[in-house]
């Protein structure tokens, strides 16, 4: 969706600052290995003297002058490889820091906004800015096992609390590494408490890390924005419609606490059914069980749930309380 200058301004800043900072850490780290190797300074030395030298002798007509410069710098390079390695270093550890290597810390690859600017302007216009202080805590290496029973047991599948969460883990994993191939949703059910939001957390860090633009909503939160679209005609919510259809995964949290009416269920209808006809992904979590979905919204949109989503039902005591009991 479109920008207000500020908002550009804000983002670009942003890559400002991280391209200041990486090469002020690429900048550490050779002045750290050459006061550990003095020798690679040397190496690093020779290549920008034959280097000026070369261009030297092209200025002056010498034609043997490149393919001299691209043979000495190979041996070069190939005796800074072999020292870094018998150092313990890894050759490209010199190399420019990046935070997103596909643009460079740009924004642009080629005049077009990188996947790391649309996830920028999801983070801004969606007020998300906040959305990586939340997933450096709710990821899968903070993701714990033990606030789950391994003998409360769900009479439909005989399966216990923790056998459960165990394989909703393992679904999500295969849902991250089948998200480029064929796309894929999940539905989490249960009481509160259970781990819905978090493990849809860890999904949705794992494919942020990846490049994919992510937009995490309430179900409150994007009703609101949908009704200030339609019925307040706001430019800005008018434009968030397309994001909202285009992002590679969008994130539905606590359906059902929203006011349910005539709107509410005519837009989670378009939202479910626009996302599947674009090949989208979508993760929803609920407190509603899927007949309560049915009978809260529309058969049509519950048809669209049982036959795209992969439907995961967790169970068990509320963690928030254990955490709490424990702390």
């Amino acid at each position: 969706m479109a920008l207000s200058n500020a908002q550009y301004d804000e983002i670009m800043r942003g890559y400002q600052e991280r391209q200041l900072s990486n090469r002020h850490l690429t900048q550490k780290r050779q002045e750290a290995l050459y006061a550990q190797i003095p020798s690679l300074k040397e190496i690093d030395d020779q290549i920008a003297q034959i280097s000026v030298e070369s261009a030297r002798r092209m200025l002056d007509g010498d034609s043997s002058a490149l393919a001299s410069l691209k043979a000495n710098l190979a041996g070069l390079r190939a005796q800074k490889a072999a020292l870094l390695a018998s150092n313990g270093y890894d050759e490209s550890y010199l190399e420019p820091v990046f935070t997103c290597a596909d643009c460079k810390d740009t924004g642009y690859i080629n005049g077009t906004k990188c996947h790391c600017f649309k996830q920028e302007i999801i983070n801004v216009v969606y007020s998300q800015s906040n959305i990586k202080n939340i997933l450096a805590k709710e990821n899968f290496s903070t993701f714990s096992y033990e606030y789950y029973s391994d003998t409360d047991r769900n009479p439909t599948t005989n399966l216990s609390s923790l056998d459960t969460v165990r394989l909703a883990v393992e679904k999500c994993q295969h849902f991250i590494n089948d998200f480029d191939n064929k796309p894929k949703n999940l539905l989490f059910y249960g009481e509160t408490g259970v781990g819905k939001t978090f493990l849809s957390n860890c999904v949705a860090k794992e494919l942020l890390e990846r490049g994919n633009s992510v937009i995490y909503f309430t179900a409150f939160q994007l009703f609101d924005i949908l009704s200030k679209g339609v019925f307040d005609r706001d430019a800005d919510a008018i434009a968030a419609h397309q994001n909202i259809f285009d992002c590679d995964l969008l994130i539905i949290d606590d359906l059902g606490t929203e006011l349910s009416n005539s709107f509410t269920t005519s837009q989670l209808f378009l939202i479910v059914n626009e996302r599947i006809l674009r090949q989208k992904s979508t993760i929803i979590s609920s407190n509603l069980k899927p007949l309560d979905i049915l009978e809260m919204y529309s058969e049509r949109t519950y048809s669209r749930l049982t036959s795209n989503y992969t439907i995961i039902n967790l169970f068990g005591d509320d963690i928030r309380i254990k955490k709490r009991q424990k702390h």
